[in-house]
């Protein structure tokens, strides 16, 4: 099997992964970019982003990613479509198994992300990105004043279903079971005057057209019945994004919800390795907030492999 050698191997190309390489490219540093699927993950997917610091305006997130991995590109990073299988980050230089070959790299950025739900709803596949979301913080403004539905009652449900409430003009909470006596922010949901709880209630179809989403259809499991709910907007919670970890044959450090354990730098517990992004599990799954990662991870490599003390700021 073929080999390479890079000076910084990064795992994944979402906005983490993109950040960390035009940094380290700038750097003057031999990069790479792994990246098994640019559609996949979850800013490929994201329909509209309004929010984007230096992005005015509306952009898909897919266009947003491809110009993060252009610029990345301009600056000198190489950038490979492969599958990443397993590494070995025992030695000095790190190895990445692939089956397009081995790339090795003096640091390894793992970047992967976190793995979505899988569509298990009818319309959700249908409608993803025209009315389907699984993230109200990016997209909730899009839904002033209209009516939407939450379905799930996990802590990220709420916190979600609380970020509508400030644009919706009503928001319906589906849940399978009563949450009323659920700690957290469940009496705060429910006091808000737009919100109309569905307990034992069950999502069974997502409605709509050419336009989008037109309705979600209950099956009210008490009563034996279905109800379809008038709304624009459907954000699904019916189960947490995994980090994707599988890869890493137990060689890292993971925290007990799943995500890799890092120290302030973005060091794992083995030196030489950075994690970033959604690998993290972090509670802000946001593009500008992966980025951050990316940033901070890439000057942390520069200061590690040219063994200086002091990380001197790049502000250009």
């Amino acid at each position: 099997m073929d080999s390479f050698d890079y000076d910084v191997v990064i795992v994944g190309s979402g906005p983490a992964g993109c950040s960390c390489a035009l940094y380290t490219s700038r750097y003057k540093l031999k990069t790479i970019l792994l990246d098994k699927n640019p559609s996949a993950g979850a800013l490929a997917i994201t329909q509209k982003i309004a929010n984007y610091p230096g992005v005015p305006g509306e952009i898909g997130g897919s266009e947003l990613l491809e110009r993060m991995r252009k610029q990345a590109i301009a600056f000198g990073t190489v950038y490979k479509r492969a599958q990443v299988f397993s590494i070995d980050v025992q030695d000095t230089q790190k190895k990445v198994y692939t089956p397009e070959g081995t790339f090795t790299g003096r640091a390894l950025v793992l970047a992967s992300g976190a793995m979505g739900r899988t569509a298990s709803i009818p319309g959700e596949t249908e409608f993803l990105g025209r009315g389907v979301s699984y993230c109200a913080t990016c997209d909730a403004a899009f839904y002033r004043n209209r009516e939407v539905a939450v379905v799930g009652m996990s802590q990220e449900a709420i916190e979600e279903a609380q970020v509508l409430t400030k644009y919706a003009s009503k928001v319906h909470w589906v849940t399978a079971k009563d949450p009323s006596k659920m700690n957290g922010h469940v009496q705060e949901l429910l006091a808000e005057p737009s919100v109309k709880l569905w307990k034992k209630a069950r999502l069974q179809q997502i409605e709509g057209n050419d336009t989008g989403v037109t309705g979600a259809k209950l099956l009210l499991m008490n009563q034996k019945t279905t109800t379809t709910l008038p709304v624009e907007g459907v954000f699904v919670y019916l189960q947490g994004a995994k980090p994707i970890t599988d890869f890493l044959v137990g060689q890292i450090d993971l925290k007990q919800d799943g995500g890799v354990k890092v120290d302030e730098m973005m060091q794992t517990n083995v030196p030489g390795v950075w994690a970033i992004g959604d690998i993290r599990n972090t509670p802000f799954k946001q593009a500008v907030a992966a980025a951050g990662d990316g940033c901070i991870a890439a000057m942390d490599i520069d200061r590690y492999l040219k063994q200086r003390r002091s990380i001197k700021p790049d502000w250009g």
